[in-house]
C-alpha cells in the first residue's frame, strides 16, 4: 500500500509532454519538440573549466549543507548587485535546482491548511509542492489582464489563512513580465496583510521588447524581511541538467532550510558548485549574451511566423522563451457551431498531424492555452511553427466557420 500523500500529486505534466514527444519519435516520424523548458546550447566555457579543474583537484567531499561558503558569498554579491540591497552568505541556500528551493520554502513556511495565492496560469510545480506541504493553493485568474494579476484580485482573495503569494516573473508559461506598479502593489499587500512573498525569477535573464525585470525587493525594500527569492542557473546559463539553484531570504528561514535539506539531499553536487563558483568569479558575460541573442532571434522569428494564425492572438512573449497561445476566441467560435474544444485536443492534433510536441494549458490550470518553447535551434523552430500553423488554421476553419457578424 502506498502512502496516502501519493494521491495528492502526479508526475509533472510538462515532463509527461516531453515523454510523449520521445515516444512519438520512436515511430520513425520526425517530431519537433517544443515542450522543454530549456535552451539548446553547449555548456558555458567558464562553467566547464571550473568543473574540470575541480575534478582534476580530486574534489569529492561534502560541503556545507546549503553550499560552499565561497559560492554563497559570490551569490550574495550577485543578488546584492541585482536588487540594490545588501545580502550576506548566511541569507543564501544553494539547492539542487530551483525546484528544491521552492519545496524547501513550502516546507518551512506552511502549516496544514495555510493558503497560498497563485496567479493562473501557473507552473504546475507550484500547487503540487504547496499541497505536499499541507497547504491549499488559491488560484487568481489573470487572463483578462494580459496574464498579470490585479492587486485588487489578490487582495480580495486574502483570508486569515493566507500565508504566502507566489510571484513568478517573467512568467512560466505565459511569458508575461510583471510591471513595476503591480510588484509594488503586491509588496504593499504582503506588508499590510502579513503575507510572505515567494519571488520566482528563474527567467529573469530573458526580457524582451520594452519590458524590464524588477526584483521585488529593489522596488519595495520594506518587503525584504518577508520575501524569499528563488532562482537558478538552469535558464540563464542553459544548465538544466546540472541542477543548480538557490534560495535567498531572512536568516531564520535559511537556517530552517538548512536543517530540512540536511535530512533530504544534503549539499548540492560539489562539482557543479565549484563550476558555478568559477563562473561567478572568472566568467564574463559573453556566453550569457550569446544565449540572450539566440533567444531574442528565436522570439522574433517565431512571432513573425505566428502572425499568420487565425483567431488566435499573437503571444505577448515579454520574457522567458515561451509562446503561449490563447485559444479562448477559437473555443468561443467553435462553441457557436456546436463544437467543444480544449487545449488537449489541439495538442494531440499538433503531435499526430503536424509532428510538433507542445504542452497543453491544462498542465497550468488553463484549458484554453498552449505553451510552445522557442529555446531550440532556429531551423527546427521555423519548421515546427509552420507545421503548427497549418494544422491550427485548418482546425480553425473546420470548427469555427461562422463569421462573427452572423452570430446572434
Amino acid at each position: 500500500m502506498l502512502a496516502q500523500r501519493t494521491v495528492l500529486f502526479k508526475s509533472s505534466d510538462t515532463a509527461a509532454a516531453r515523454t510523449a514527444a520521445k515516444v512519438a519519435a520512436t515511430s520513425g516520424k520526425e517530431i519537433i519538440d517544443l515542450t522543454a523548458g530549456e535552451i539548446w546550447s553547449d555548456t558555458a566555457p567558464s562553467v566547464r573549466a571550473g568543473a574540470i579543474a575541480a575534478i582534476d583537484r580530486n574534489i569529492n567531499r561534502y560541503t556545507d549543507t546549503v553550499g560552499l561558503m565561497e559560492l554563497r558569498h559570490a551569490l550574495a554579491r550577485k543578488i546584492s548587485a541585482e536588487t540594490a540591497q545588501p545580502w550576506s552568505a548566511d541569507e543564501i541556500a544553494v539547492t539542487s535546482g530551483a525546484k528544491q528551493a521552492l519545496f524547501n520554502a513550502a516546507m518551512v513556511l506552511l502549516n496544514p491548511g495555510d493558503e497560498v495565492l497563485i496567479p493562473a496560469p501557473y507552473w504546475t510545480t507550484f500547487p503540487a509542492q504547496i499541497v505536499l506541504a499541507g497547504g491549499k493553493p488559491i488560484y487568481i485568474e489573470t487572463r483578462l489582464n494580459n496574464f498579470v494579476p490585479k492587486v485588487t484580485d489578490l487582495a480580495a482573495a486574502v483570508t486569515s489563512k493566507t500565508k504566502a503569494v507566489v510571484v513568478n516573473t517573467p512568467n512560466n508559461p505565459t511569458g508575461a513580465v510583471y510591471d513595476r506598479d503591480t510588484l509594488a502593489g503586491i509588496a504593499q499587500l504582503a506588508i499590510d496583510r502579513n503575507v510572505w512573498i515567494v519571488f520566482d525569477e528563474c527567467y529573469g535573464a530573458f526580457i524582451h521588447a520594452t519590458c524590464t525585470h524588477h526584483p521585488i525587493v529593489s522596488i519595495a525594500p520594506r518587503a525584504r524581511d518577508r520575501t524569499l527569492i528563488v532562482s537558478s542557473f538552469s535558464k540563464s546559463l542553459a544548465l538544466t541538467g546540472w541542477r543548480m539553484g538557490y534560495l535567498a531570504g531572512p536568516h531564520a528561514v535559511i537556517n530552517a532550510v538548512k536543517a530540512l535539506q540536511s535530512h533530504t539531499t544534503s549539499n548540492p553536487n560539489i562539482i557543479a558548485q565549484h563550476a558555478l563558483l568559477h563562473h561567478l568569479e572568472c566568467g564574463d558575460r559573453a556566453f550569457q549574451a550569446r544565449l540572450q541573442r539566440h533567444v531574442a532571434n528565436a522570439r522574433e522569428l517565431g512571432l513573425s511566423i505566428l502572425s499568420a494564425l487565425t483567431w488566435v492572438p499573437q503571444p505577448i512573449a515579454q520574457g522567458g522563451f515561451y509562446f503561449y497561445l490563447d485559444l479562448g476566441e477559437l473555443q468561443r467560435r467553435a462553441k457557436v457551431n456546436g463544437h467543444e474544444l480544449n487545449a488537449d485536443d489541439v495538442v494531440t492534433a499538433f503531435l499526430m498531424d503536424a509532428g510538433v510536441a507542445t504542452v497543453s494549458g491544462t498542465a497550468f490550470g488553463d484549458p484554453a492555452g498552449i505553451r510552445l518553447s522557442y529555446g531550440i535551434e532556429l531551423e527546427l523552430l521555423d519548421k515546427g511553427l509552420r507545421r503548427l500553423i497549418a494544422t491550427l488554421n485548418e482546425l480553425t476553419f473546420c470548427l469555427a466557420k461562422t463569421p462573427l457578424s452572423e452570430e446572434g
